[in-house]
């Protein structure tokens, strides 16, 4: 463990935090610590003095993201409002990691950019979105990004063009494994402003009308297999509604698992790889998990 008192860092460090507090679907045990920087030079300070043999976790709002009953053991890096820094920088807009995707989205169609406005429909921050090339509506994160700024567990800072990574479906290969994304420069065309306020008004309306917001849930279970939909073959599987303790598949939209009241990670859990088998089994189509579980079992 880090000391808890340096010159070297002053933000807030919190023992045994509840990762409940920190996930969109507000379950998870313990994180042995979690650390909220002030900004990027005292995240730096604060990555120098964690021990190598320690797991570090950023984490942003908590979206796509499953903390098992056990807890994490290590440091979480609390990306929430920190790291929330936007610009326009000539032709290219700057935002940092702690952005969250609809605030990005808004400032982009602010500065008269188009091809922004997909980001409104993504439930994270634009460094979760980097993580993951998140993506909807037909556009992905990596679609639009010129470089990143990444930083290490040594609090060093490296600046990397786009074609130093590797962008997939829901995924993106770091060039140098052990990095994490604080800041990102955006590519994006000229656009109207009120044309680009006007599509993220209809995105929202059309999330709003199509996914379960007012349960906590972390947004879709599985990846879409090529050439189909994995809402439509959970729901064909008859599993809209099916319960696992306080975890259900979402009657609204049968990818999103909520949690009615009390459910636990294990239920989530369970609850994810029986709608795998389920699919399997009537349709031969293994479905491929969006979510990532980290952390140990109670």
């Amino acid at each position: 463990m880090p000391p808890t008192t340096s010159s070297n860092w002053a933000g807030q460090l919190l023992r045994n935090e509840p990762m409940s507090r920190h996930t969109s679907w507000r379950v998870g045990g313990n994180a042995d610590q979690l650390y909220t920087p002030l900004g990027l030079d005292d995240l730096r300070g604060f990555l120098q003095q964690v021990s190598d043999q320690q797991p570090i976790y950023f984490v942003g709002l908590g979206s796509n993201l499953l903390v098992r009953d056990g807890g994490l053991r290590g440091t979480v890096v609390a990306m929430h409002n920190v790291l929330t820094d936007m610009r326009l920088v000539g032709d290219l807009v700057y935002a940092e990691s702690g952005v969250t995707c609809g605030k990005l989205a808004k400032f982009c169609a602010k500065q008269g950019r188009q091809g922004a406005e997909f980001f409104a429909g993504i439930p994270g921050t634009l460094g979760g979105a980097l993580a993951m090339n998140a993506g909807c509506y037909g556009s992905e994160t990596w679609d639009a990004v010129d470089s990143v700024v990444t930083i290490n567990r040594l609090g060093e800072l490296n600046k990397r063009p786009a074609s130093a990574f590797v962008a997939s479906y829901r995924h993106i290969n770091m060039p140098v494994p052990g990095e994490w994304f604080v800041g990102a420069w955006l590519n994006l065309k000229a656009g109207d402003a009120h044309l680009a306020a006007q599509k993220i008004k209809d995105l929202l309306a059309t999330r709003l009308a199509s996914q379960p917001l007012n349960l906590p849930s972390a947004g879709s279970t599985f990846r879409n297999p090529e050439g189909d939909y994995a809402a439509r073959l959970i729901e064909a599987a008859g599993l809209k509604g099916y319960l696992i303790g306080g975890a259900q598949v979402s009657e609204k939209h049968a990818n999103f698992i909520v949690n009615i009241g009390g459910a636990s990670a294990l239920d989530i859990e369970l609850l994810i790889k029986h709608m795998h088998d389920t699919v399997l089994e009537k349709f031969g189509i293994a479905l491929q998990q969006e979510v990532k579980v980290i952390g140990d079992y109670e």
